[in-house]
């Protein structure tokens, strides 16, 4: 099945069966790339792992953030099936805090993710802002659940993509993240000046 995309006009047709294999080695390829590169690794080395000519993969990912922005799909789908199970298992806060540091681990996966989703964050143009959205949208209501209004969505999700960078930047292990997201997010979890629980 091809990954979930904006249709290209009225309809969109399923892709014959070779052009779905060349999709599904770009996107393999991709993220082989950039687990060992980083989102920067160069597009057209990305077209030869696949075995697929630079035309093919402009023409289903025209630009990076296209290609980087279906291959965190999936990683995004997951993020928000954890998500779910939080808001279930724990108390408000304790799920905002889990929720903030599985968020900056999660978008520390490929060197340089938190750099390209800072850049598209102000860009509504862009795909990884589409996809990266539902990201911001649960932070909004992890805060809204935990009764904390002192600190808006955006502001938690900038700040994350910034915790992210440095947990990326200065290589730190979980624990290190841990510790580095419990530093970074103390005022908005411990917030006082909101509504008690």
């Amino acid at each position: 099945m091809a990954a979930v995309r904006k249709p290209a006009g009225p309809a969109t047709r399923p892709l014959r069966a070779d052009a779905q294999r060349n999709r599904d080695a770009i996107l393999l390829a991709a993220r082989e790339t950039f687990e060992t590169e980083g989102v920067l690794a160069s597009l057209d080395a990305i077209a030869l792992r696949a075995g697929v000519g630079n035309a093919t993969l402009y023409r289903n990912f025209p630009t990076r953030d296209d290609l980087l922005a279906a291959v965190m799909q999936t990683s995004i789908t997951e993020a928000l099936a954890g998500a779910d199970e939080l808001a279930r298992t724990l108390p408000p806060r304790d799920a905002l805090a889990e929720w903030l540091f599985r968020l900056t681990w999660q978008l520390r996966i490929w060197h340089d993710l938190p750099y390209c989703l800072a850049t598209a964050f102000a860009d509504d143009d862009s795909p990884m802002k589409t996809t990266s959205d539902p990201l911001l949208t649960r932070t909004g209501l992890f805060l809204e659940k935990a009764q904390i209004d002192t600190v808006t969505a955006n502001e938690a999700y900038e700040l994350i993509l910034a915790l992210s960078w440095a947990v990326d930047r200065f290589h730190d292990d979980e624990p290190a993240a841990r510790r580095r997201v419990a530093t970074g997010t103390a005022g908005i979890v411990s917030d006082r000046s909101t509504k008690t629980i």
